[in-house]
């Protein structure tokens, strides 16, 4: 009787490992795969323009990867609570990384954009999977250890990552930006088969696969996210391609919203938006990377433009932030253990609301140390935001629910950072077009800031325009606040480990 119980208590548990440091070893270093992937190729992009040509798309080095990330994770996330974590994980491991290696065979710039998808389709199962795992491997009161773990990788690789694809493209070739994944992800990829052990899910062999809605979704997502990365860059807003997208990807939602009411298991199930705390998390973490986008993609501009720096001095007043975030997260948990997970969310998300909304307010030109201060401070106060929902909405959910989840969550921050790159690219350019009469938008201005034959007048136009996507952010974080505040509940209806 005893020896039964044991074994039904062991066939309960979601993941079993023979040395969970190992495998924590491979989740961050597929992490790192992932993070990496996102900064180190923007530093090699004059080499291998120079290559193999292209420079009319190659934008598309970096959308058709995120387009490919973004619109898989739903399907990945389902996958996952339905096979488990590992065989998912795996498969997704040998896909990034055979489109590594295509990336570094590349003849041609379409080639290669071809290959950035495929490696996108992989990392998309990367960095779902990973923050699943996460959450399986430790209980409630340890998983702010593995979190800042993570964390802490991606602040590295942001940090590391421009640096070290520069590097290796001044003094090596570029095609060892994407070699360079090789070893350390099939050291990860080794980790995982080898310390990595799920029991057999139930069922799991005959399970049913919702096809037509994983084929719906990413087809859905892959035109509307294709409309917003275009819009505004490679045609107008209101031109006839900007129109037909937006069109077909209106009629593609209907399509998927009527396939997964009819799926015996949907890939997108209604209980993701049906749970009050479920669908709040979803809603602020959007927030979240809808904000993010001004610092991101407006402070190096900012910095270069405005104050004079030159390209690394720019880079390091960016990623000032990425040194407090990951600390800041990793402390998290002694305020959220004492006021709940909503509330200590909504004092990050409210620090980042009033910090946002202080760059405005700095003077011009300003000293460097000056943004550089406030984007400390925001990376504080976003990392007291984003773990606590993170960890909060993975507690509230089961094993076979987990993964489901994780995935909404990352796919709506992600949904949220293409959505910010069109609207406060219009914003942006709408400021300056009104300050300069008209003429040009922030590429062309800058370039020609670049070059010496800008005027005075045009360097405080793009210091009012970046302060305009700063005020945007300071009330996407606002509408965070709200979400968190009308929505989600009090008190996090968190499971028993």
């Amino acid at each position: 009787m005893g020896s039964t119980s044991s074994a039904a208590r062991e066939a309960e548990r979601p993941a079993r490992t023979d040395r969970r440091g190992a495998v924590v070893a491979a989740l961050m270093l597929s992490m790192a795969l992932a993070a990496l992937d996102a900064t180190i190729v923007a530093t090699a992009v004059p080499q291998i323009v120079g290559d193999l040509g292209g420079f009319s798309v190659f934008s598309w080095l970096f959308s058709g990867y995120l387009l490919a990330v973004t619109v898989t994770l739903p399907v990945y996330g389902k996958l996952s609570d339905t096979f488990g974590r590992k065989p998912v994980l795996v498969a997704g491991s040998v896909v990034f990384l055979a489109g590594s290696l295509l990336c570094a065979l590349a003849w041609n710039m379409g080639a290669l954009i071809a290959f950035r998808v495929v490696q996108g389709l992989g990392g998309g199962a990367l960095q779902g999977t990973v923050q699943t795992l996460a959450a399986d491997l430790y209980p409630l009161k340890d998983r702010p250890r593995i979190q800042s773990k993570l964390s802490t990788v991606w602040a590295v690789s942001a940090v590391a990552g421009p640096g070290l694809g520069g590097a290796l493209a001044a003094y090596a070739d570029w095609r060892w930006i994407f070699l360079v994944n090789l070893p350390i992800g099939v050291v990860a990829l080794w980790l995982i088969v080898r310390h990595l052990h799920e029991p057999e899910r139930e069922g799991g062999a005959h399970a049913r696969v919702d096809w037509a809605g994983a084929v719906a979704v990413f087809a859905c997502g892959g035109v509307l996210l294709t409309a917003l990365v275009q819009g505004g860059v490679a045609w107008p807003w209101l031109s006839a391609p900007s129109l037909a997208l937006f069109g077909t990807g209106l009629v593609l939602v209907a399509v998927v919203v009527l396939v997964e009411r009819r799926a015996a298991e949907p890939v997108i199930p209604g209980w993701v938006w049906r749970r009050r705390t479920i669908a709040a998390v979803n809603l602020a973490l959007g927030a979240l990377g809808l904000l993010m986008v001004a610092p991101a993609v407006f402070l190096p501009t900012y910095a270069q433009s405005v104050l004079g720096l030159g390209p690394v001095a720019a880079g390091f007043v960016l990623s000032v932030w990425t040194l407090s975030w990951p600390v800041s997260a990793a402390l998290s948990q002694h305020v959220y253990r004492r006021i709940g997970f909503r509330n200590t969310a909504m004092l990050g998300i409210g620090a980042a609301a009033l910090i946002l909304l202080a760059f405005p307010f700095l003077p011009y030109p300003g000293q460097a140390w000056q943004p550089a201060l406030l984007m400390l401070l925001l990376g504080a106060a976003l990392g007291l935001f984003q773990l606590p929902l993170i960890v909060g909405v993975q507690s509230t959910v089961g094993w076979a629910e987990r993964g489901t989840t994780t995935a909404s969550v990352l796919f709506c921050r992600q949904t949220g950072q293409t959505v910010g790159a069109a609207v406060f690219g219009a914003v942006a350019n709408g400021v300056l077009a009104a300050r300069l009469g008209g003429a040009g938008d922030l590429d062309s201005v800058t370039r020609a800031l670049d070059s010496g034959t800008a005027p005075e007048a045009t360097r405080r136009a793009i210091a009012e325009a970046v302060h305009a996507v700063y005020l945007g952010a300071s009330c996407a974080a606002a509408l965070a606040f709200l979400v968190l505040l009308f929505l989600a509940p009090r008190k996090f209806p968190v499971l028993k480990d």
